[in-house]
């Protein structure tokens, strides 16, 4: 199983995401380092997984601000060996050429996130997903038993690129367990993707529960920065 440290970003720094209730979100508190600057946690968290994935989160661009565009290059710059994972509140295709665009010679290091809860419409969806294939990964986003996804992407899975996120956004830091039904049901409907699970993780019993249930990756925060998951946890 492989681990995908988070961060989520806001304001410039990073915060405690807990059941997906944003405007609540603190700076984080965490065992690997007592700044809450993204430069100073992102190796630290990296160390701990032993990845070179990072996903970093920008609550400022999800809930409808500019993308923290000088943060996530000085990130690119410090950790030059480091893949990001940019869930930036894409909205379409064009949000994420222009990122693209202005990334240059570093696109190539950035995956960009097409979430299911900032897609407005289902032909907005179809062209952004079928524009860029090849290399964004599809969220597919839920909260308290709703589907975040006015676009319609859990219903048409023939649209979903080789990667899937399964995000339940209620067992974000909540210390309940993955959602593992949820996690299931989408690898019905598609088994020849990666599903990459997100939410739950409480340690590394978690974690093989997870795997046997069809996840590949998890993407973890709490678990690493409280110190109840390390590297040793996340091997293949």
């Amino acid at each position: 199983m492989q681990l995908i440290p988070v961060i989520d970003l806001m304001a410039g720094q990073v915060v405690r995401g807990v059941r997906g209730e944003r405007s609540a979100y603190r700076p984080i508190r965490s065992s690997l380092c007592e700044s809450s600057a993204p430069l100073a946690l992102a190796p630290r968290l990296l160390e701990r997984a032993a990845s070179d994935t990072l996903y970093i989160a920008d609550l400022d661009a999800l809930t409808g601000g500019a993308l923290q565009f000088d943060i996530v290059a000085a990130l690119l710059e410090r950790l030059p060996a480091v893949q990001v994972w940019l869930d930036g509140g894409f909205r379409d295709a064009a949000a994420i050429d222009a990122l693209r665009l202005r990334l240059g010679a570093r696109a190539d290091r950035v995956t960009p996130i097409v979430a299911s809860e900032s897609l407005p419409d289902a032909d907005t969806a179809r062209r952004c997903l079928d524009a860029h294939r090849e290399h964004c990964i599809l969220s597919l986003d839920r909260r308290h038993g709703s589907l975040l996804d006015v676009a319609g992407c859990h219903a048409h899975p023939e649209w979903w690129p080789q990667r899937v996120i399964v995000m339940t956004l209620d067992r974000v830091g909540a210390d309940t367990g993955p959602d593992l039904d949820t996690l299931r049901r989408v690898r019905a409907l598609r088994p020849d993707v990666q599903l990459i699970g997100a939410g739950g993780i409480r340690d590394a019993a978690d974690l093989d529960r997870a795997g046997e249930a069809g996840a590949q990756a998890w993407l973890v925060a709490s678990a690493l920065h409280d110190g109840r998951l390390a590297a040793q946890h996340g091997s293949a």
